[in-house]
């Protein structure tokens, strides 16, 4: 847009407005219907599933056909200059500005004109604003009146036969006319509606635009205000009109950063001014409109959407409310910047875009009684529906609140009060008919404004003090502190100003003041919450080429250590906004802007930080939760009032041009033809401007700034967006053109492309996280990642499924588009399965130990996976089902192999998807399900930790030796499945089964299994090999290791075992459909120390010292690091504990090490036997100590010591010696007592007779550093499951 040379002062990037446009009708072509909107009418009944040829003649609809409401081709009249090449005229200008066409209205009619604007987005990323009137003008030509009138013959032969045939059921049809806001019967039907040549005039709208490079709203507004009225006084104006577009075309300049500009509309100045360079970037749209027309909670909702890039359609019959809208919520998202499809008024024939498979922000525009249930989207589950006239958001389901949002609500209140607007929004700013059509019916039906109650006819607040919509508000304001009752709902200023009691400019100001203070309410949040940001920026790259090239593999932003560092209630919303394109991209230009100038919304967001750091010099770690509240208000507003008060620059007065006398001739209510030649191009002489404006200095510097914020310059920067901002972005804008089928299918391309590569970035990221190279090398923990983190990557990844299976659908069904596909699979398939058994893939679960005892297979069925959601009573939604379908695939690493299988039905996916759509691209679908199947990498509870409340079917196989022991004993066994979440409790298992099937509420990840019987019957002794228990939900297996006896006087003499699961990893793909046996067994901790210390054949080998001294090392190292990670990320105590490597296992090595002989008398001895001799000890005798203190503290040492030891003995539980040790460890672990017990055993007399010499525990170096690792233990708050001390009572 920016040429390269320093162009002169009334060269374009410098200029007010870049084109003025009129466009209308054509006299010469006649009466065209527009093919777009007819087509696009054509869609909606087909959508709807008529034919169009019934379309029209469904009630409520039939009025909307009469000729004067049909739309018709309108045309680019003329438009001046011609071209300028810094910002190319765009054909969608027309579209634009008449986005229903042409319409026609009669002297019955209401002509008021209208004002609205729109914006064009460029596909790198600029903008241009234009602001349009549209009013009436009488149609002079005799051709189109007669058109006119032969249509309306036509129509009304056709209306009548319709009106008599659907008569028998007219009452139905009369209530819903009536609820349409329609007039009702035939006669006045035809008296409103009708064309009659000879008794009325027809006028048909044309209007005039302005085309500008920043959005000066206000001061547009102005002009072509001043214009209009110039076409329709009775007086003609002072000057041609061709001498006032030429001045704002070629005479008036942009103001320049921080100054403001007075130049000359037909009848009055006009004042405009721009932000300095330290101040929040130009926007001039009211936001009290936008405040107003959504009420403050629904506006920080959608707000919130925004942020977190979800899709938002506006939605209002008002042009400029969209607009309005649109500008005003993304001008708040300041020091960011909307990064995709931004369309805020979409002309009917682009309804198509809908379809776009990305985050957009669109406006659409309602038709006159249509109502929301009528309109058909292609996908709902991620969108943000905004209903602007009624006052009414349809939020997605699951998104996070925006941080401190109570306090944030309360200090917008206060701005808003400050300046009279009631934080509820003014809901008389809701002039449609269906909100109203219940209050006052027979006013409707007389009104002859088709239901649109005039803003102050009527007191709307005692109107509407019964509606349930003004108690939610008054519930709301009373929570935000707000008091309702003193409020009077006041008309909008608009009316004040008609009567002329204030003066327009003080409404004006006052509007400024109120946007820029609200606009610093909103920038000092993110300053607030993103003020230590600069801190986590990654810069790795030396220098802008090698940055650019590396873009795709690098990571930018430190977001592990950024939401550390964040206060607790932020991390759901944070964790997904660190994760949009917007926030990508303010990073990208923050390392960017090492190497060239900063974009304008960087630099001024990074001295607002500065100025934080300044005034308050906290230590940047320290993150809290406190609201600060914003304290630049005062100036903020100040400094915009001094610029309106004191005019910096005055451009040239509007003069006389050199034109052909004659032309132009002024006939009132007529625009005039304006003569081209002296529009096309600007004055030769520039130097009345350059002089009059400033000096070449300042004039040089104007362009710098102009062009910084604008930031359209540099080659550099448009290579950068080309490269680095279409990352992780589908299409940033699509284009505006012609709609011919090549430039749909090349629009479809692209999303198809960028929805392959977003699957791709998406699944690389998620694995990369799991996997945790990057946790690893920042130093956070091992490989893992943070609940919250990984719930934000998944949630991403089921909204990216959703835009995937919502692209090119041919009938949208249901608000899931993944969820409704994948019903009608089922049906076909339970269809066929009724006539035939349908192929099932194998299942990977057969788990079969050397006893031949098995867990039979889990069958993998994409079907059986719908049906457990399908039971699942507490999702209620149809998102909410395929989320969860999503999540359990995933867990089951199934995901891509059940999208396949979905997608193999082709017949279906014909019938459901147009030719276009992504699902229907061979090769990119294929690319897509290698990118899912490569997230079969990493193991994921994404179901589990989620659904924590829903029941679930376990199946448990206990697993006998049996070349040792009989398999089933006599007696009574009974099992207790405890996981992170609970435990069953105790259940009988049934006589002579060693399988059994129960159901639960989810216990989470499985953590213990206690085991046991109660050594009753000849055969009670029982030799267990393992437990297997399994998921019959997610097909997570786990095995529980036992290796030991049960029974008295074999073994330890236990009776019950507590056992530690480990989760059985499932087969690669390779093996997938092979039927597979479980990995070989690994020797169980418990194995283990049964044979060290029963069996004498000394064949196995014994760990020596350094071993043994190591493995407490390890075992303690290995739990101090489970307490430095965060506590979501922490994995099970419990195995650290009690597992293969826990630091029971570790101490158990060392009390063994030197044990005397095992067996005395051919009777086996256990360490618990060399406790109890020490209590023995110690309750008997009295220690000698050196000094008084030492012998107390033995004492109270030995007094707990003796405690624990008994009332583990005394625990109404048949638990072994080695079960008991178990648990001394544990507790003694918990209490922080090991490091005071471990010296009074290794100086206790039983010590000599029961351990040889070389025994570690007689080695007093050894015991001393023993102490000293197990004192790092003393800092940690340790919480032992309840299985491992169940009925002990210390």
């Amino acid at each position: 847009m920016s040429g390269s040379g320093a162009p002169g002062p009334g060269a374009a990037p410098c200029r007010f407005a870049h084109y003025f446009v009129l466009c209308g009708i054509d006299a010469e072509s006649g009466l065209e219907p527009d093919e777009l909107a007819v087509l696009y009418k054509w869609l909606e009944a087909d959508l709807h599933g008529k034919s169009s040829g019934t379309a029209d003649k469904t009630s409520g609809e039939n009025f909307d056909q009469s000729p004067l409401r049909r739309t018709f081709k309108s045309k680019v009249l003329a438009h001046y200059p011609q071209n300028i090449e810094w910002n190319p005229y765009q054909d969608a200008v027309n579209m634009l500005c008449m986005p229903k066409g042409l319409s026609f209205r009669t002297q019955a009619d209401n002509r008021d004109p209208q004002l609205h604007s729109f914006i064009i987005t460029r596909e790198d990323g600029s903008r241009t604003y234009g602001f349009v009137l549209t009013f009436y003008e009488e149609v002079t030509s005799k051709q189109i009146c007669t058109a006119m009138q032969t249509l309306y013959q036509m129509h009304n032969a056709e209306q009548y036969s319709s009106v008599c045939a659907s008569s028998s059921c007219s009452m139905d049809s009369l209530a819903s006319s009536i609820d349409e806001g329609d007039a009702t019967s035939l006669a006045k039907l035809q008296r409103y509606n009708s064309y009659d040549i000879s008794r009325d005039t027809l006028y048909v709208s044309k209007c005039i635009c302005l085309i500008t490079p920043l959005p000066f709203m206000q001061a547009c507004k102005k002009f072509l205000v001043q214009l209009y009225k110039a076409v329709t006084s009775q007086q003609p104006p002072p000057l041609p009109l061709e001498s006032y577009i030429h001045n704002i075309l070629y005479e008036v300049p942009l103001p320049p950063p921080g100054r403001s500009l007075k130049f000359y509309g037909v009848y009055e100045p006009i004042i405009c001014q721009r932000p300095g360079p330290n101040e929040l970037p130009l926007s001039d749209y009211p936001l009290r409109e936008v405040f107003e027309l959504l009420g403050l909670e629904n506006l920080v909702q959608v707000f919130t959407c925004v942020l977190l890039e979800m899709q938002i359609l506006l939605y209002s019959q008002d042009y400029q409310r969209l607009m309005t809208v649109a500008e005003g919520i993304t001008t708040l998202l300041f020091p960011f910047q909307w990064q995709h499809v931004y369309v805020p008024i979409l002309p009917a024939s682009l309804l198509h875009f809908l379809d776009a498979p990305v985050p957009y922000l669109m406006g659409l525009q309602s038709k006159e009684g249509t109502d929301r249930s009528k309109l058909e989207l292609p996908q709902e589950a991620n969108l943000c529906f905004v209903d602007i006239d009624n006052h009414f958001i349809e939020l997605p389901e699951e998104f996070p609140q925006f941080p401190n949002k109570l306090e944030f609500i309360q200090e917008i209140s206060e701005v808003l009060l400050q300046f009279g607007i009631p934080p509820e929004g003014n809901l008389h700013c809701s002039d449609s008919a269906t909100k109203l059509k219940n209050l006052v019916l027979s006013d409707l039906v007389n009104d002859k404004k088709n239901g649109n109650i005039s803003a102050n006819a009527l007191n709307m607040y005692e109107l509407l003090k019964g509606n349930e919509t003004i108690a939610r508000l008054q519930a709301l304001a009373k929570r935000t502190g707000v008091t309702m009752e003193k409020m009077t709902i006041t008309a909008p200023l608009v009316e004040k100003e008609k009567d002329g009691k204030v003066p327009c400019e003080e409404v004006e100001l006052r509007d400024y003041k109120l946007n820029v203070q609200l606009r610093e309410v909103f920038a000092n949040r993110f300053t607030q919450m993103f003020a230590d940001y600069e801190a986590f920026v990654i810069q790795a790259a030396p220098d802008m080429e090698s940055w650019l090239t590396n873009r795709e593999q690098m990571q930018n932003f430190d977001k592990a250590s950024f939401l550390s560092d964040q206060p607790e209630p932020y991390l759901p919303f944070l964790s997904h906004f660190i994760e949009t394109q917007m926030f990508a991209t303010f990073i990208d230009n923050k390392i960017i802007s090492q190497w060239e100038e900063k974009d304008p919304f960087l630099r001024v967001f990074d001295s607002r930080i500065e100025k934080i750091r300044l005034y308050n010099v906290r230590a940047p770690a320290l993150r809290t939760s406190n609201y600060q509240k914003c304290s630049t208000l005062k100036e903020a507003a100040q400094s915009i009032e001094q610029r309106l008060m004191k005019i910096d620059h005055t451009a040239i007065h509007p003069h006389l041009l050199d034109m052909k006398i004659g032309q132009g001739k002024y006939e009132q209510g007529f625009f005039p033809k304006l003569q081209s030649d002296v529009l096309a191009t600007g004055p030769t002489n520039n130097n009345r401007w350059a002089s009059r404006s400033t000096t070449a200095q300042r004039r040089k510097d104007r362009l710098r700034q102009h062009s910084e914020h604008i930031g359209l310059d540099n080659d550099l920067r448009e290579k950068y967006m080309q490269e680095a901002r279409s990352l992780g972005k589908n299409l940033r804008q699509p284009k505006l053109s012609d709609l011919s089928p090549a430039v749909i299918a090349q629009t479809n391309w692209k999303f198809v492309e960028g929805l392959l590569k977003e699957c791709r970035m998406k699944t690389k990221r998620m694995l990369v996280e799991k996997m945790g190279h990057e946790a690893v090398e920042l130093g956070h923990g091992e490989a893992n990642i943070t609940g919250l983190e990984e719930n934000t990557l998944i949630a991403s990844l089921c909204d990216l499924l959703e835009r995937i299976w919502s692209h090119g659908l041919q009938v949208k069904q249901g608000k899931s588009a993944l969820w409704s596909h994948l019903l009608q699979y089922q049906e076909r398939e339970e269809k066929q399965e009724h006539s035939a058994e349908s192929p099932v893939a194998v299942g990977t679960e057969r788990r079969k130990s050397d006893t031949g005892i098995t867990l039979p297979t889990l069958r993998v069925s994409l079907i059986q996976d719908m049906r457990h959601v399908q039971n699942m009573s507490e999702i209620k939604t149809d998102v909410g089902r395929a989320r969860a379908w999503i999540r359990l695939s995933l867990e089951k690493k199934l995901l891509s192999q059940h999208l396949k299988q979905l997608l193999s039905n082709q017949a279906l996916a014909k019938k459901l998807y147009k030719r276009y759509a992504f699902l229907r691209c061979e090769e990119e679908r294929e690319q897509f399900l290698y990118h899912l199947l490569s997230l079969n990498a990493v193991d994921y509870f994404c179901f589990t930790s989620v659904f924590t409340t829903i029941m679930i079917p376990y199946r448990s196989v206990i697993i006998p030796i049996k070349k040792l022991s009989n398999a089933i004993t006599t007696s009574n066994p009974w099992i207790c499945v405890s996981g992170e979440l609970g435990d069953t409790g105790v259940m009988q298992i049934p006589k002579n089964h060693l399988e059994m099937t129960f159901e639960c509420q989810n216990l989470g990840k499985l953590t213990t299994v206690q085991i046991g019987h109660d050594n009753s019957g000849l055969l009670a002794k029982w030799l267990v090999d393992c437990v297997m228990v399994r998921n019959e939900i997610t097909g997570h297996t786990y095995k529980f290791p036992c290796g030991r006896w049960l029974g008295k006087g074999v073994d330890d003499g236990s009776l019950e075992r507590i056992l530690i699961g480990e989760l059985v990893s499932s087969t690669s793909d390779e093996e997938l459909g092979k039927q597979c046996r479980t990995p070989p067994q690994q020797k169980s901790p418990t194995t283990a120390r049964r044979l060290s210390i029963t069996s004498l054949t000394g064949k196995n080998t014994k760990p020596n010292a350094g071993q043994i001294q190591e493995g407490i090392g390890e075992a303690v190292n290995n739990i101090v690091k489970h307490f430095h990670k965060p506590e979501k990320e922490r994995g099970s105590l419990t195995i650290l504990l009690c597992g293969e490597n826990g630091l029971v296992a570790a101490l158990e090595q060392v009390f063994h090490h030197g044990f005397k002989s095992a067996r005395i008398f051919h009777k086996n001895v256990f360490i618990w036997d060399f406790i109890e001799k020490a209590v023995a000890y110690f309750e008997t005798s009295d220690q000698i100590g050196d000094n008084e203190e030492a012998l107390l503290l033995q004492r109270s040492s030995c007094k707990t010591f003796c405690h624990y030891v008994n009332a583990i003995n005394t625990a109404p539980r048949n638990i072994g010696k080695d079960g008991k040790f178990q648990i001394l460890v544990c507790l003694g672990t918990r209490d922080h007592l090991l490091s005071q017990w471990i010296p009074l055993l290794a100086e206790c007399p039983p010590i000599t007779r029961m351990y040889e010499e070389n025994a570690l525990l007689r080695d007093r170096m050894t015991v001393n550093s023993l102490i000293r690792v197990l004192q790092t233990l003393q800092d940690f708050n340790i919480i032992l499951e309840g299985s491992l001390i169940k009925g002990v009572d210390v």
